[in-house]
């Protein structure tokens, strides 16, 4: 750090409101292996002398890993921004270093003064002697902030020699300092006086799949469960689950998320779509947890053993998928914590255990925690059921309304899996007010559900992309459901096969991280009157599927061509990244995701490597910017035109000279295979009857 800064004290050139930090560096933004960061400050100085700032990823030993040139992007605001991207798990932190710019000051100087006539030699001379201190000929000062390549060595020894040679006319000895080559290598090694440091922030940085990952939910003994002659029915087990396992790969997904396998009690058992009364065989709710074959840390007897599960994770496994598992915290009537441990409930005046409630709903086949009565116990206790479930090999838990618990509780939760567990993943199902989901993600949560299943029109889904991709990115990271268990939105219940490949469309490419429902590639849409859920739910009975219908719809085949276009190109596997783009229609959303060609180089170096299942190759060594364009009619009745207004400069590219709209650069649709002559302003029509949305992928003509 620079001597110029002491920590929480400002520095000689003032470093204010960095970013990102979350609550003045109270817990770590966060980020994955390979992800590109994004780190702003505000910087400026006394007087007229230009300043830059340099961002400093700083490794969780504690030296210096890298550093990033940081630029002005919001000129006479004095903000600027820089891209940090780290390779490996840990607990890093990052400063942002100021400085004073000389070459900077003189360039401006200088070439106001040059062409004006005014002290041209002098300025000239000030310039050699800066390029003495540039080139090292000077010793003592504070020289470079990275490396420098002997070419860079060559450009700027040749651009000192010009600069003394008064042979020549002024302004080609100023235009030889001033040239692409020089500016280059002085954005790469820079020399900064006046060094000030910013505070150390810290940054918790997690495996890949914490940010970008597909993950394809359901629920176990619905697979291969069957009715008997007389009616009643039999449980799908982990065998017969596991034999479901091939699929869900065959189509790319990297997670399979169980719901809860956990004994399911008896006493107030809800009957199929949620009655109040089970009919005999009726298998229950999972989420009423607990009988006297145990509670949590359990498993039901009609899935099978502790073996089987263990098998059925080897056989996830060994198909490249990792298993996730629902966390539910709270407990049936018939759960052993009610008679082994009433002072984790609340008991009421006429000494009855509180049930849930939610007036006028009631659910009194679910008792609630209490979390106040005995902490320490039942933290321990639910912190045995997470390390239980870890070491059977469970890597990513799904956690059922943890905003219903306490906030302290879940701190202290994810900080003990993490110090012992940090490849563990939690994501918040947290469907409530933005400041609980918000803190939710501060104090630990890797991923969160998100209010995307109801983003339906073009300004909802525009304004929430730009949203989630913004600096809440830096907390939060979301994770895009088109439905769950418990959810079916009436965009998809009226909008038919075409809605449901929207949805799809638009999750998957919207957030690094998605997942669907088991059932979506059937195209289940028929809801339970008066409720946003599907009739016959599968929460209540069992629910086996004919997979040979998969491939009707082509919604299957289209999930599988979503995750190989994800897996092919590491700017959908960033988060925050995403602009949004205008169209001329309501019905046509338009938005691009880019990530540079060093960074993806990074990127993928870093990548898992997983085996594509669905079509294509991963590319390991981009050689351009890996950038993509998603064009999307959220009409799934009707055929749709528009004119797409593109941000070049978010895409990397800028328009000839002349007509901007006349094809300069190529868009390949990884869809359907077609290939465009693009310019600034193309024209789309996208009928849902043939296909609802372009995924393109852009580069030069």
């Amino acid at each position: 750090m620079s001597p110029h800064t002491r920590p929480g004290r400002i520095g000689r050139i003032p470093v204010l409101e960095v970013a990102p930090v979350v609550e003045g560096g109270r817990w770590p933004a966060k980020a994955v292996v390979g992800e590109v960061v994004p780190v702003e400050a505000t910087v400026f100085r006394e007087g007229h002398d230009a300043v830059s700032a340099t961002a400093v990823l700083v490794a969780p030993d504690g030296t210096d890993h890298s550093w990033a040139p940081m630029t002005d992007v919001a000129p006479g605001l004095d903000r600027f921004r820089g891209e940090l991207q780290p390779d490996a798990e840990g607990d890093w932190t990052f400063r942002v270093e100021a400085w004073s710019d000389p070459y900077a000051t003189w360039v401006h100087d200088a070439g106001i003064k040059i062409p004006a006539g005014i002290d041209t030699e002098l300025m000239l001379a000030e310039g050699v002697r800066l390029f003495d201190r540039i080139c090292g000929r000077v010793p003592g000062d504070a020289l470079v902030a990275g490396g420098r390549t002997a070419r860079d060595a060559r450009a700027l020894t040749a651009a000192r020699r010009a600069l003394a040679d008064d042979s020549r006319p002024a302004p080609a000895r100023f235009a030889a300092a001033t040239s692409p080559e020089v500016v280059d290598a002085l954005r790469r090694a820079p020399l900064r006086e006046l060094v000030s440091a910013s505070d150390a922030y810290p940054l918790r940085v997690s495996r890949q799949l914490a940010l970008a990952g597909s993950w394809y939910e359901m629920f176990p003994r619905s697979e291969g469960a069957y009715q008997k002659e007389d009616g009643t029915w039999v449980s799908g087990t982990f065998a017969t689950a596991a034999k479901r396992l091939p699929g869900i790969a065959a189509m790319g997904f990297d997670v399979v998320y169980l719901t809860p396998v956990s004994p399911i009690g008896t006493t107030f058992r809800k009957g199929r779509n949620n009655t109040l009364e089970a009919a005999p065989g009726d298998p229950g709710s999972p989420y009423a947890i607990g009988s006297a074959d145990g509670g949590h840390d359990a498993i039901h007897p009609d899935l099978g053993t502790e073996a089987d599960f263990r098998d059925f994770v080897a056989a996830a496994r060994a198909e490249g998928l990792e298993v996730a598992l629902d966390i539910a915290l709270q407990c049936s009537p018939d759960h052993p914590w009610v008679t082994e441990h009433p002072e984790w409930f609340v008991v009421r005046a006429d000494g009855s255990i509180a049930y849930a409630e939610n007036p006028p709903k009631k659910y009194q086949d679910i008792y609630p925690l209490s979390f106040d009565t005995d902490p320490e116990g039942l933290y321990e206790a639910v912190l045995d059921v997470i390390r239980t479930w870890i070491d059977r090999g469970v890597t990513l838990f799904r956690v059922d309304n943890p905003h219903t618990k306490p906030l302290d509780f879940w701190e202290w939760l994810l900080a003990e899996v993490h110090a012992t567990n940090p490849e563990v993943i939690f994501l918040s199902e947290a469907f409530t007010k933005p400041a609980m989901m918000l803190t939710l993600a501060r104090i630990g949560f890797h991923q969160s559900y998100t209010y995307f299943t109801w983003r339906t029109t073009k300004e909802e889904v525009a304004e929430y992309l730009a949203e989630v991709s913004g600096p809440q990115g830096s907390v939060l990271r979301p994770s895009f459901w088109p439905t769950t268990h418990d959810i079916l939105p009436p965009y998809l219940t009226h909008g038919g096969v075409a809605a449901f490949a929207v949805r799809a469309v638009l999750a998957a490419t919207g957030s690094p991280t998605w997942g669907i429902y088991s059932g979506y590639e059937l195209v289940e849409s028929t809801p339970r009157p008066g409720v946003e859920e599907q009739i016959d739910n599968e929460k209540y009975e069992y629910r086996p599927r004919d997979w040979s219908k998969a491939d009707e719809h082509g919604i299957a085949l289209l999930l599988g061509e979503l995750n190989a276009i994800r897996r092919t190109h590491p700017a959908l596997r960033q988060l925050r990244n995403l602009t949004v783009h205008p169209t001329t229609n309501d019905q046509v959303v338009a938005y691009s995701r880019r990530i540079s060609a060093d960074h993806a180089s990074r990127a993928t170096a870093t990548s898992p490597g997983r085996t594509m299942r669905a079509g294509g190759n991963d590319r390991r060594a981009p050689r351009h910017d890996d950038v993509i364009v998603v064009v999307l009619n959220l009409d799934p009745r009707n055929a749709q035109e528009s004119v797409v207004h593109l941000d070049l400069s978010a895409l990397g590219l800028s328009a000839p000279e002349g007509d901007d709209s006349a094809p300069f650069f190529v868009a390949h649709d990884l869809l359907s295979g077609e290939t465009y002559g693009w310019g600034a302003h193309p024209w789309v029509r996208l009928d849902p009857q043939v296909r609802v949305a372009h995924v393109l992928h852009v580069g030069p003509a």
